[in-house]
């Protein structure tokens, strides 16, 4: 309770001695640093564990009001000891931090950047078709390949294993990643944010022992990559051309270029119909009837 009463008193007093000019500009820096910071632990465990950090403060708030005196004490040593804890855990996101500050020029650095949904919506749709029509392809031509759409659970330690590309997506780069004689086609074509981050990753194999013996490497590491995130994996197999898919830690086998963009589709987009803008609305429709016909250009 003293540690809630000292801070009401502490804003209060900050609002009472408030300078307009020099205080909205600490507030806009602030924020800044707030904003860049988590954009640079976005994509990395380290934001799974800041978020459990906030969670652990708002139950030490709740504690504290409670006046729960055993379970306060815990928490008190626990925060004591933060900053130690902190530069502990952060240690290298802290470094990587300076060391992008460090590569930055004035120019370069912005201050607010966002995309917006319906754009999102439209990039992500544009990955789609260009990793189903490179899968039909490759799947004609019986060239391996393995592909994970990253989702929710960040992949930062998996795209460190490969070499990162960071390209806007294409069939044909999707293509010669996994020609046979590239230097990358054994590995995984991670995407993330409907972008080619990095190719040639490592994935963790599955460890089920109900697996199929029969299935070759690519398969055991998308069932195991689907089995530790929520990623989408696309496999095609090198011996016999068929096309998988790995989500949620089970294998879907010999599917169609249609019904892997619609699952891919309904999986990794979440639309608001109503209030999407009409240009994106035909933008859109416009992408799902070519993914249409080529989907009866394959059948064929």
């Amino acid at each position: 309770m003293e540690v809630i009463k000292s801070l009401f008193e502490q804003i209060i007093k900050a609002v009472m001695s408030f300078n307009f000019l020099s205080d909205v500009f600490d507030v806009f820096l602030v924020a800044f640093l707030i904003y860049n910071a988590i954009k640079l632990l976005r994509g990395t465990r380290a934001f799974l564990i800041l978020k459990a950090i906030f969670i652990v403060g708002v139950v030490y708030a709740v504690v504290s009001l409670l006046n729960m005196e055993a379970s306060e004490y815990i928490f008190k040593i626990l925060f004591d000891n933060s900053i130690i804890i902190f530069l502990i855990l952060f240690s290298p996101e802290l470094r990587q931090m300076l060391e992008s500050v460090g590569r930055r020029s004035i120019k370069s650095i912005a201050l607010f950047s966002f995309k917006s949904d319906a754009d999102r919506t439209v990039m992500t749709l544009k990955t789609i078709n260009d990793v189903c029509k490179a899968s039909a392809s490759m799947s004609r031509k019986q060239s391996g390949a393995l592909i994970v759409f990253e989702k929710a659970t960040p992949l930062q330690d998996i795209i460190s294993t490969g070499t990162k590309i960071n390209a806007e997506s294409s069939t044909e780069l999707i293509n010669s990643i996994f020609f046979k004689n590239s230097a990358l086609h054994d590995g995984a074509l991670i995407i993330r944010e409907a972008r080619l981050c990095a190719a040639g990753c490592i994935l963790p194999l599955t460890e089920n022992d109900a697996f199929d013996s029969e299935l070759g490497t690519r398969h055991r590491a998308a069932l195991g990559m689907s089995e530790v995130s929520d990623a989408a994996v696309v496999v095609v197999s090198e011996e016999n051309g068929m096309i998988s898919l790995a989500c949620g830690g089970e294998l879907r086998r010999g599917i169609s270029t249609g019904d892997l963009r619609e699952f891919l589709t309904d999986y990794l987009i979440q639309t608001d119909e109503e209030s999407a803008d009409e240009s994106v609305v035909g933008r859109i429709k416009n992408l799902m009837n070519t993914s249409k016909k080529e989907n009866k250009e394959d059948r064929k």
